[in-house]
């Protein structure tokens, strides 16, 4: 008798086209946010490196994406359906948008603002399809019963939008109103999203039960999206003036300040549910695609503290993103080191054989 152990397969470790999670650009998100991070405390080779992975992870899933599209057509409709995982698709969104800021802030420009046209277009056609695809489009009711974490991801892809033409505008002259009304208009939307999310989403938590299994990552991202609604803000307050700017500036600024204090006071609340989860319930810690919806958020809290305490004049915030980044260093470390486990580690023992 003898038994063996195979390699995970890529289906197992969530990577396989058929299977291929739609949050999966996630990944995408928090290794490129983790490289902004260090451009801006000035680790510029640790930034370069990581916004190649970046770039490198961003082809690959673009591949197994449009592979699922051609191959697995059912699988990804199936998704996009899904109430609980349909929002995951704007993860796309916001990766394209956050390997742009990476690219513009190394001084490659062009490549950055294909991204950012190709992000624009995409978030405007999922921002209509998703919503009705998944829940206004289907006869299951009461749909707040599958409310959950993933509905803020589309606040992200809105801000990711405003983060992006804000960040391109200084470098095109011509086209700075065009793009103050693209960041303004896209920061608004997100606000509002994420006033409808939160609804939603308390309401389901309020009104129904909810076991520990539920409360899985993405929850994280409620706290992302107003981080990076922060990082939007600051970006549009630097902005040179135009009309649709000024207009919005001290709104802007104060609220920035207020979203920042929000996302603040999350954290300690998404830490005591992860104790609550994994050591009152015993959910096993093992990887899955999600866990990179934690690394975003605390990688864009980090440069959230980092662009509002510059564009703001505010000291004790910039420091508090400073020293934050390592913390998010160190948790995409650990989410990248699970994830290559997951790619390489025995699995279950093969049957027996005589």
């Amino acid at each position: 008798m003898s038994t063996t152990r195979v390699p995970l397969s890529p289906r197992q470790a969530g990577l396989a086209p058929a299977h291929l999670s739609p949050g999966y650009f996630a990944l995408v998100m928090a290794t490129g946010i983790i490289s902004v991070g260090c451009q801006l405390r000035g680790w510029t080779p640790a930034a370069k490196a990581l916004l190649v992975l970046t770039a490198a992870e961003y082809t690959l899933l673009v591949v197994l994406t449009a592979w699922r599209f051609a191959v697995h057509r059912r699988e990804l409709a199936a998704d996009a359906h899904d109430t609980r995982k349909a929002f995951l698709f704007f993860t796309f969104v916001a990766g394209t948008n956050v390997l742009a800021v990476g690219l513009a802030g190394q001084g490659h420009l062009l490549p950055a603002t294909v991204l950012l046209v190709i992000a624009a277009l995409t978030w405007v056609v999922l921002g209509y399809t998703i919503p009705w695809a998944a829940v206004l489009g289907r006869s299951e009711r009461p749909v707040v019963a599958a409310a959950n974490g993933t509905w803020f991801v589309w606040v992200v892809a809105s801000q990711s939008v405003a983060v992006a033409a804000a960040t391109l505008e200084p470098h095109y002259s011509s086209a700075r109103q065009g793009l103050a009304v693209v960041a303004v208009f896209s920061w608004s939307v997100g606000c509002v999203l994420y006033a409808a999310s939160a609804i939603f989403v308390s309401l389901r938590l309020m009104l129904y039960v909810l076991e520990p299994r539920e409360l899985d990552p993405p929850y994280w991202v409620s706290m992302g999206a107003v981080a990076i609604t922060v990082v939007a803000g600051a970006r549009i307050v630097e902005m040179e003036s135009a009309p649709m700017v000024d207009a919005v500036r001290g709104l802007v600024a104060g609220m920035s300040v207020v979203f920042w204090c929000f996302a603040t006071w999350l954290i300690p609340v998404l830490i005591a549910v992860g104790v609550w989860r994994h050591r009152v319930h015993r959910v096993p810690l093992t990887y899955e695609p999600t866990w990179w919806s934690i690394v975003f958020p605390l990688g864009m809290y980090a440069v959230a503290g980092m662009y509002l305490g510059r564009a703001d004049n505010l000291p004790i915030v910039e420091w508090i993103g400073r020293s934050w980044l390592w913390v998010a260093l160190t948790a995409w470390a650990l989410v990248f080191t699970a994830m290559l486990h997951a790619l390489v580690a025995p699995g279950p023992r093969a049957p027996e054989r005589a």
